[in-house]
């Protein structure tokens, strides 16, 4: 028996989520094609008969903005510190970066081993990712490098067994039938987050966050309430759109998928509100769930 802790680190937008999703093959974290998709620690689980590895997804690090931005940010870095390896996953068609010099600047004290991951390889010639990887090599010593391509689900074989040669536990911390150790109103809350990145300009997606009020498990149905917290007015009447128009087309993409994440019939209802600056106020960041990891 094998098994050990890995963290997931990146830029945003590279698809540490996907790679998380096609690993443990179920959806336990939201993707969309904006960068600062994730906000939370989510922790997936692999499983095979003599093997067990707690998959950490982290925010992807970037220059902070406000307080938000710095406490996501101490939370990648943290959770660097007591694993078995570091996958530090890379957009491989976009190339090196100055924020994967700077997070590859901070692993260098680390002692953990740090395998590079190269995603999106499915965009590349073999030319290019040849080239990809010895620009990689060149400023930092990695232990193993490994091209995916997540959303493809390929060469995911070759990396588990990469991450199988660093894994220093003989324990299993989680029953086989886990995939997650998310809690139902998380996942709830986020899959409405998810829409709205999807269904919404740009700008919406950064100022909004998404936190359940009241989640009614019953036997039949489901009772979901949440509020989708937003810094302006202006966003929130984007959010609303023309006539409710918006919100109502985010309920329902969003009602289908809680009804497939919890078997069951689910009555949603979402509630939009404004907390001006909520981003850079610490009585919001730790009632929001935000600060639970500083």
């Amino acid at each position: 028996m094998k098994s050990g802790f890995v963290s997931i680190i990146g830029r945003p937008n590279v698809g540490k989520s996907t790679l998380l999703n096609t690993i443990v093959n179920h959806k336990i974290a939201i993707t969309s094609d904006k960068a600062g998709t994730t906000r939370n620690l989510i922790q997936g689980i692999y499983n095979e008969p003599n093997l067990q590895i707690v998959f950490v997804d982290t925010p992807g690090i970037n220059r902070p903005l406000n307080k938000l931005g710095k406490v996501l940010n101490k939370q990648s870095y943290t959770v660097t510190k007591d694993v078995d390896v570091i996958l530090f996953v890379v957009d491989a068609e976009a190339g090196l970066g100055k924020g994967d010099k700077m997070i590859l600047n901070n692993l260098t004290r680390s002692e953990v081993p740090v395998v590079l991951v190269l995603n999106k390889i499915d965009r590349l010639t073999n030319e290019d990712l040849l080239f990809r990887i010895t620009e990689y090599k060149d400023i930092f010593s990695f232990a193993d490098i490994v091209p995916t391509s997540a959303l493809k689900n390929d060469n995911i074989d070759q990396l588990i067994k990469v991450i199988q040669k660093y894994l220093t536990d003989d324990i299993k911390y989680y029953d086989e039938n886990i995939v997650t150790n998310n809690s139902k109103n998380f996942m709830l809350s986020e899959l409405v987050r998810e829409k709205l990145m999807q269904k919404t300009i740009e700008e919406v997606p950064h100022s909004l966050t998404c936190h359940i009020v009241n989640f009614e498990d019953k036997k039949k149905i489901a009772n979901v309430y949440i509020d989708i917290i937003v810094d302006r007015d202006s966003i929130k009447k984007i959010i609303i759109g023309k006539h409710g128009e918006r919100i109502k087309e985010i309920g329902i993409l969003a009602r289908k998928d809680m009804e497939k994440l919890l078997n069951k019939k689910v009555y949603l209802e979402l509630y939009v509100r404004t907390i001006k600056n909520w981003k850079d106020k610490e009585k919001y960041l730790a009632e929001l769930g935000f600060m639970n990891n500083e």
